[in-house]
Order: C-alpha cells, then sequence, then structure tokens
C-alpha cells in the first residue's frame, strides 16, 4: 500500500512538473522558419488538435507537438482552434501560435480587376488565379456587372464566389450613390448611367478628366448629337480587346449597335466595367458646355464647345504629333486616349 502510494506521489510530482514546464515554455521563442521569416500551414477542416500540433512540428514550426497539445488544453483553447491557412512567424512562441491558430486570420490573398476591363478580361483573371477553387461559371458575367477593385480572399474561396462578390460590391455602389445623382441627366435607368460611365471610363485613365469628359457626353446627349467615341467601335469589332493598330475609316462607318459614329444615344450595353470615379462623374458631371475633346498628346485632353474652337485644337493636336514623328520635341507617355481622338 505504501509502495502504491509513493508511486502516486512521484507519478503526481512528475505531472506537476510536466504542467510547470509546459507552463513555462508556453511564452519561449520557437525554432526558427526553415527559410524566409514565416512558415506557412494550412490546416483542414475538422482536423484534430492532436494532428494540428504533428502537422506543426513536422512544419517545424514549433519543437514538441505533445506540449503544443497540453498547453492548449492548460489554457482552455484546445476546442477554439479554427481551420485555414496561417502564415507562421519565425521564432513564433506557442502561445503567438496559438492566438493566430483561434483567432483564424487566415492568409489573405489578392486579385484586382482593374478599371475598364471587361467582364471577359476578368472571368479569364478569375478562371486563371491559382489559389481560388471550383469552376467560374460557363460564360463571364454580363458586361458592366462587376465593380473593378482589389479583392481579398482567403484559400478555399470558390471562382463563383468571387465573381457574384463582385456583382454585389457593384450593386451596393450604385445602391449609394444613384440617389445623390445630379438632376435633368439625360437618362433615367441606372443601367444607362453605368453604360455611360464605361465609355467615360475608355475615354481617359486621369481621374481629375472623368467630370469633364462626362459632362461632354451628357451635353451631346441632350443636344441629340451622336456620341463619336472610338471605345465604342472598339468594342463593337473585338469586344473590347485591343485592335493592334488603328480604326480604319470603313471601322467609322461601320454599323455595328455600338458605334456611336453611327448610332444616335448610349449603345445597348456598358463596353466595360467602370470604376467608382467614372460611375460617380456620369452621375455628378462637371458644369460645362463643351461639347469637343481631342488628346493634348500629352497624356489629357483640351476642351471646347465649338466647332471651331475644337478645329484649332485637332489642328494644334496632328502639329505636335508631327513634331513627335520628326524627334523635335519629348512629351511624357500619354495615358490612354482613343486612337483617332475626333469627337465631331
Amino acid at each position: 500500500m505504501r509502495f502504491f502510494f509513493a508511486i502516486m506521489v512521484v507519478l503526481a510530482v512528475i505531472a506537476a512538473g510536466a504542467v510547470e514546464w509546459a507552463s513555462g515554455a508556453w511564452t519561449e521563442p520557437g525554432p526558427a522558419a526553415l527559410s524566409g521569416s514565416q512558415s506557412v500551414v494550412m490546416i483542414a477542416p475538422h482536423t484534430k488538435v492532436h494532428d494540428i500540433a504533428r502537422q506543426l512540428q513536422d512544419a517545424h514550426v514549433l519543437n514538441y507537438a505533445l506540449v503544443f497539445e497540453l498547453d492548449l488544453h492548460l489554457h482552455q483553447m484546445n476546442d477554439k482552434v479554427k481551420a485555414g491557412e496561417y502564415a507562421i512567424p519565425s521564432k513564433a512562441s506557442l502561445a503567438d501560435i496559438a492566438e493566430i491558430l483561434v483567432s483564424g486570420k487566415s492568409i489573405q490573398h489578392k486579385l484586382t480587376a482593374a478599371e475598364g476591363l471587361t467582364s471577359d478580361m476578368i472571368w479569364k483573371l478569375v478562371q486563371a488565379d491559382p489559389v481560388l477553387v471550383g469552376p467560374a461559371g460557363a460564360a463571364p458575367p454580363a458586361e458592366g456587372t462587376l465593380l473593378p477593385e482589389t479583392y481579398l480572399f482567403t484559400r478555399g474561396v470558390s471562382r463563383a464566389q468571387l465573381l457574384a462578390r463582385m456583382q454585389k460590391a457593384q450593386e451596393k455602389f450604385l445602391a449609394q450613390v444613384w440617389p445623390g445623382r445630379a438632376q435633368g441627366l439625360p437618362f433615367q435607368a441606372m443601367a444607362d448611367a453605368v453604360t455611360l460611365a464605361s465609355i467615360v471610363e475608355k475615354e481617359t485613365s486621369l481621374p481629375e478628366e472623368r467630370r469633364h469628359i462626362a459632362a461632354v457626353f451628357i451635353n451631346r446627349l441632350r443636344a441629340g448629337m451622336k456620341l463619336q467615341s472610338d471605345p465604342t467601335i472598339i468594342y463593337g469589332i473585338s469586344r473590347g480587346y485591343p485592335l493592334g493598330r488603328g480604326i480604319r475609316e470603313s471601322e467609322i462607318l461601320g454599323a455595328t449597335p455600338y458605334n456611336t459614329y453611327v448610332i444616335t444615344g448610349l449603345p445597348p450595353a456598358p463596353i466595360c466595367n467602370p470604376g467608382k470615379d467614372s460611375l460617380t462623374a456620369v452621375l455628378n458631371p462637371e458644369a460645362s458646355n463643351d461639347l469637343y475633346f481631342v488628346a493634348t498628346g500629352q497624356g489629357g485632353h483640351v476642351f471646347a464647345a465649338t466647332m471651331a474652337e475644337h478645329d484649332k485644337n485637332v489642328i494644334a493636336y496632328r502639329a505636335l504629333e508631327k513634331l513627335k514623328e520628326k524627334g523635335d520635341v519629348t512629351v511624357p507617355a500619354p495615358a490612354p486616349t482613343p486612337q483617332r481622338h475626333r469627337h465631331a
């Protein structure tokens, strides 16, 4: 009986020592990462704590799996660990590791859908992303229904989910800005605003110009003038993909539903996915009487209210282009502008 009691005492002392040792190890620095400043560990859903501890040891994130498992129990965190993809800093303590796993703050991946991309282009970006899972759908979303942004997501998010987020983001933004639109705009439907914003988006890459360019197109719509936007011609030919050449005279005269040199008013649908600035610009355009604009050759545009003034601007632009061809003038690389630079 005494022998049994002695054994129990010894075991209790050992257990107490183990607990004290594990407790002390809780805040001690762990091993250095095998490479770089962190180790990436993927914890699958429904993984048991024992297996998670072993996985972390195998990844050289901690030295003793059993100590980590014991510490999780001692700190009542064993049932709070969440699945996910985690970046564990080099030499992280057990306490640091536990906090990361319990917080559920998985690694954030990102995909940028730039302003002015078509839905087909964005759909292909989503398809090609190596972190997203599942199909992107049988076909791209409708043109102009995605909000260009940089989207953060964790591993395991599906391609269809991300595209749905882009659509909901646009719906939410439009719902916010539509009620505050200017009075007297020459369109009543939100869809028409998106279509016009897509044209503004393709006409300039300069945020400070968008409200002015929006004003020009809105003035032309009010006057019953054709919009004469080169990007609409391109969209009717290639669905927004670069032609790799200038627009031909036959294409300017070509009757497509999108060619605003031929049709009056807006095209039947957007020609790209406009960003927030362009959407805001068409809903609250700059106060202006201008009806024309032409590229300056230096990255922006010059505006005019009359044809006579516009013709002078066109002559000045062509003269600058000739000087550039001869190498007699050096100018900054221009922002993307219409290939013909004609709005008349």
